[in-house]
C-alpha cells in the first residue's frame, strides 16, 4: 500500500524560530478551534518556499539535525497549501487580494516548473523549478501528489472564477494546468488501472499500480472528470475497485468497515485514508454500489479513537482525550500507525484526531484541548501542533510536515463551513466525473 512509498524517508529542515512554551489561558471551543486553524495555516503562509510560495516539504524548528531539505517543494503538500490559503481568506487571516498574489506566484512557478505528461513530480526544487528525486526511481510524474495539487488548484479557480478581471485570468490559468494533466498517459498503454509514477529515465520500472481503498479515491475521481484527456469508467471499476473485490468487511468490536482488500490492515488504516481525498469531495452522501462514503470514513475514525481508549497495547498516555494514528513522523523515523498490534507503535499524531473533526466532532474536539491545555509548549509550536509525540517514549520533536499539516486547517474549514467542499464539488467536472462512474452525491445534477 501507499504508505510504504515514505517508510525510512526521513529529510530534515530546521528553522531557527522557537515556538511558544505556553498556550494562553483556556478557551471556548470556537476560539480554540480558529486559533489551531490559523497557527497551522500559517504553515502555508509564513513557511511557504519564498520563490514559488508553494508548501516546503517540512519545517523542522528543534535544530537537531544538519539544514539538507531547503528548498523542496512538496507537490501534494502544496495542494493542501492552497486549500488552507483558500480558508485562511474566509477567516479573514489574510485578504482575498494578499491570497491572488499568492495564487498569481504559485500558477506562474507550475506553469514552468517539470511536468512528465501533465503530472508534477513529487518534489520540485523551489529555485530552479527542476525534479528533486523522491527515490532513485522516482523522479518523474507522480500522478498522486499532482491530483492533490489540482484538488487544491481547482477549488481556487471555483473561489476566483467570477470575480475581477485579474481573479478570472487566474482561474483561467488554473483551466489550463488542469487541461494538460494526461490521465490516459498513466494507463501504462491503456491497462484499466491509474499508475502512480512514470519517470523519463526509468520508464514504468516503480511499477505501482493503485488498487483498493486507501487514499487515492480523488485521482480516479479526477481521472474520470478530466476535459481533455479522460479515463472511463472501466479504470475506476477494475482498477480501484478491482471488479468488486474492494467491498469486503472488516471490523473492530461492533464497528464494521466495508472497503477493505487483502493485506490491508486488519481495522482500518492510517487515518489519512479518510483525509486527503475528502478535503474536497464532500463524502456527505457520497455513496457507489461498493459504499456510503460518510459512514465509512466515520466508522474508520471511530475505530482508531477507540482502539486508543481501549489502549490494548498499554501505551502510556492513550485515551478519551489522546488519540489518533495515522502516518506521521514515528520513534523509528516515518511510519504508518494504525489500529492494530504491528501498526501501533505508541505515537500519537494530532492530525489524525484534528483532520477527523467532521467525523467525530466531540472527541477531535476533546483531543485537542486537551493536547492545548495539558501538554501545552510540549506539542504546540509555531505552526500549531508538532506533527507527533509519544508520551510512552517521551518523544516531542519539534517538527512539521505539509502533508499534515493542510488536512487539518482543511477539514476543520469544512468542519466550520464546508467550503473547501463548496468549490470542489461546484465544478462540473466533477459532477459529470462522479455520475460517469455511478457516483450519488447530492452535488450531482440530473
Amino acid at each position: 500500500m501507499r504508505w510504504f512509498k515514505w517508510i525510512g524517508i526521513l529529510l530534515v529542515l530546521p528553522m531557527g524560530t522557537r515556538p511558544q512554551t505556553n498556550p494562553p489561558d483556556r478557551l471556548n471551543d470556537s476560539v480554540l478551534l480558529d486559533l489551531v486553524e490559523k497557527q497551522t495555516f500559517e504553515y502555508f503562509w509564513d513557511g511557504a518556499e519564498p520563490n514559488s510560495g508553494m508548501a516546503a516539504e517540512r519545517i523542522h524548528t528543534d535544530n537537531i539535525y544538519p539544514e539538507n531539505d531547503q528548498s523542496t517543494i512538496t507537490t501534494g503538500g502544496s495542494g493542501f497549501g492552497v486549500m488552507a490559503i483558500i480558508a485562511g481568506i474566509q477567516r479573514g487571516y489574510i485578504t482575498r487580494a494578499q491570497a491572488l498574489a499568492r495564487f498569481n506566484k504559485i500558477v506562474r512557478f507550475l506553469e514552468k516548473a517539470d511536468r512528465f505528461h501533465g503530472a508534477w513530480p513529487h518534489w520540485l526544487n523551489d529555485t530552479t523549478g527542476r525534479v528533486k528525486p523522491f527515490g532513485r526511481e522516482d523522479d518523474g510524474g507522480d500522478l498522486v501528489e499532482t491530483c492533490y495539487l489540482m484538488e487544491g488548484l481547482l477549488c481556487a479557480r471555483q473561489y476566483f472564477q467570477d470575480g475581477n478581471p485579474e481573479e478570472k485570468q487566474l482561474a483561467a490559468s488554473i483551466d489550463t494546468l488542469w487541461r494538460g494533466v494526461d490521465f490516459d498517459w498513466y494507463r501504462d498503454g491503456g491497462q484499466n488501472v491509474l499508475f502512480w509514477h512514470w519517470s523519463p529515465s526509468h520508464g514504468w520500472k516503480n511499477n505501482f499500480p493503485d488498487h483498493a481503498n486507501n487514499e487515492c479515491l480523488n485521482h480516479y475521481v479526477l481521472a474520470a472528470s478530466s476535459p481533455k484527456q479522460p479515463a472511463p469508467a472501466a479504470v475506476y471499476q477494475e482498477g480501484w475497485a478491482q471488479n468488486g473485490a474492494i467491498n469486503a468487511i472488516s471490523f473492530y468490536k461492533n464497528d464494521t468497515l466495508h472497503l477493505h482488500m487483502q493485506g490491508d490492515p486488519p481495522h482500518g488504516g492510517p487515518l489519512f485514508w479518510s483525509h486527503y481525498s475528502y478535503l474536497g469531495l464532500d463524502p456527505r452522501g457520497l455513496i457507489d454500489k461498493y459504499a456510503d462514503y460518510w459512514r465509512e470514513n466515520r466508522t474508520q475514525s471511530l475505530i482508531n479513537y477507540n482502539w486508543c481508549v481501549d489502549n490494548p497495547k498499554n501505551f502510556k498516555g492513550y485515551g478519551k482525550e489522546n488519540w489518533g494514528l495515522t502516518a506521521s513522523y514515528s520513534v523509528k523515523g516515518y511510519a504508518a500507525h494504525a489500529p492494530d498490534e504491528k501498526n501501533d507503535l505508541g505515537v500519537i499524531s494530532p492530525t489524525a484526531a484534528i483532520s477527523s473533526l467532521p467525523y467525530t466532532p466531540r472527541q477531535s474536539m476533546a483531543a485537542i484541548r486537551h493536547w492545548y491545555e495539558q501538554l501545552g509548549g510540549k506539542i504546540w509550536g509555531k505552526y500549531g501542533f508538532y506533527d507527533a509525540f509519544s508520551e510512552q517514549a517521551s518523544w516531542y520533536p519539534k517538527r512539521y510536515l505539509a502533508i499534515d499539516q493542510g488536512p487539518a486547517v482543511a477539514m476543520i474549514e469544512n468542519y466550520r463551513s464546508a467550503l473547501l467542499w463548496k468549490l470542489l464539488m461546484s465544478c462540473p467536472e466533477v459532477q459529470d466525473g462522479l455520475k460517469k462512474l455511478g457516483f450519488e452525491s447530492p452535488w450531482i445534477k440530473p
